[in-house]
């Protein structure tokens, strides 16, 4: 059948797409409006209203809300990203009801309680200190910091200790009033779901959302590139390397995402084989691409020890540099098909489905179906590839890196290797 596509007289859209022999459902409200929509003053509220979500409302309790939902042996829960929130739930087909009722109460009725309000807070003081002691995962806010220097979208998020002590129950409903409009706004439903039942049920709970909200609109996205290091004793090291890379909407978004594969993508790509496998310079290290609204960034992360660092990133940025030279056939074929492989398994989880579909709607206006996916990864070539990645390895990189960092070559130094350069002419010394 495909996904059906309804909008609802305030504004709001509501998808669903029946997937047959799957007897749950996968459900949820996506909302336009993420980390990056926060004032300065605001920074981390966005995931403390998410985690706030499930704390209470007029008519339930927290306790109420986990009980109903897991009554019916279903799960509730949601999440938090830079442009995006999103509350969801998965249940039996004939528990849909119910998980719309529990998703809209959470959505008009949250109370924000004092009290469950500092029990979170805490909760969240804790998080930020876990992921302070994590540093496979602190080197990537490091990354989107210094990539972004000083703006929304490259903030941790998480928030800070201070912005998020500070937060109050009012304020917290002010965001939300702020920030959440069912013109921005989209319903999904993948699994055991009919359509015009769905659309109903969202019609009765949701129907009479607020149209328009007053949204804080993003600032430009402005990439400026630069550098982060932070000596710690560990045993290896966090490395991220990285670029501008293409926003959603712009023509070299796939080749981007594709180009990725190629370079680390998997067990057969270029930085696995040569970094890893044929040289053992460290224990992990893949290709990445983000894409957001009006940017992207496309970076190489690695673990690796200390004695291994010096030798490390030159050989990351040759490789970097060999693509801009040459890409062959059979290498964008592998990465296609991992491409349309993971299209496919995506669409056997209702939950998945349900999230691109959500996705797709709000970045581009409406459902993108495989065929035309496919069809925009069959339009590229190896010409195409190459020539964008001679251009995305020339620019100013970001560099990030947390451990034992002292031998890491410096940041002019891998610069200078890469910016204007012709991969023939400049090379990083080991």
């Amino acid at each position: 059948m495909g996904v059906e596509v309804s909008r609802l007289s305030n504004g709001l859209t509501v998808a669903t797409e029946t997937l047959p022999s799957i007897e749950t459902v996968a459900l949820g409200v996506w909302v336009k409006s993420g980390a990056r929509n926060e004032r300065d003053e605001e920074h981390g509220m966005a995931h403390l209203l998410e985690h706030m979500a499930f704390k209470g409302t007029s008519g339930r309790s927290a306790f109420q809300i986990a009980s109903d939902i897991e009554n019916v042996g279903g799960e509730i829960n949601a999440a938090t990203s830079v442009e995006t929130t999103s509350f969801y739930a998965r249940v039996l087909g004939g528990d849909v009801p119910l998980a719309i009722d529990i998703l809209a109460d959470i959505l008009q009725d949250s109370t924000f309680d004092p009290d469950e309000l500092e029990r979170e807070q805490h909760v969240i003081l804790q998080e930020i200190g876990a992921a302070f002691d994590t540093p496979d995962d602190i080197v990537f806010d490091k990354f989107t910091e210094t990539a972004y220097r000083q703006q929304t979208i490259g903030r941790s998020i998480l928030g800070t200790p201070d912005t998020v002590r500070s937060f109050t129950s009012r304020q917290l409903h002010a965001f939300m009033e702020r920030q959440y409009g069912a013109d921005d706004m989209v319903v999904v439903a993948a699994g055991d779901v009919r359509h015009d039942a769905f659309v109903r049920e969202v019609e009765k709970k949701l129907g009479g959302f607020r149209p328009k909200a007053r949204s804080v609109v993003p600032h430009p996205a402005h990439y400026v590139g630069g550098d982060f290091r932070e000596e710690r004793d560990l045993m290896d090291a966090q490395i991220v390397l990285g670029f501008e890379g293409r926003a959603y909407h712009v023509r070299d978004f796939y080749a981007s995402q594709v180009l990725s594969m190629i370079l680390g993508g998997g067990m057969s790509s270029r930085l696995f084989q040569e970094v890893r496998e044929k040289r053992g310079l460290c224990y992990s290290v893949y290709a990445f691409h983000w894409g957001f609204s009006d940017t992207g960034i496309f970076g190489v992360h690695a673990a690796t020890g200390q004695g291994d660092i010096a030798r490390l990133v030159p050989v990351i940025i040759e490789e970097l540099q060999k693509s801009g030279e040459r890409i062959d056939q059979s290498e964008l074929d592998r990465a296609r098909a991992q491409y349309r492989a993971g299209l496919i398994m995506s669409a056997e989880s209702a939950a998945s489905r349900a999230s691109q579909i959500a996705r797709q709607i709000l970045l581009f206006g409406r459902p993108i179906s495989k065929e035309e996916l496919m069809e925009r990864l069959s339009a590229l070539t190896v010409e195409r590839l190459t020539d964008l990645s001679a251009r995305l390895f020339s620019t100013l990189p970001t560099v990030a890196g947390i451990g034992p960092v002292g031998s890491l070559p410096s940041y002019e130094a891998i610069r200078d290797s890469l910016v204007g350069a012709a991969p023939a002419v400049r090379k990083l010394a080991v």
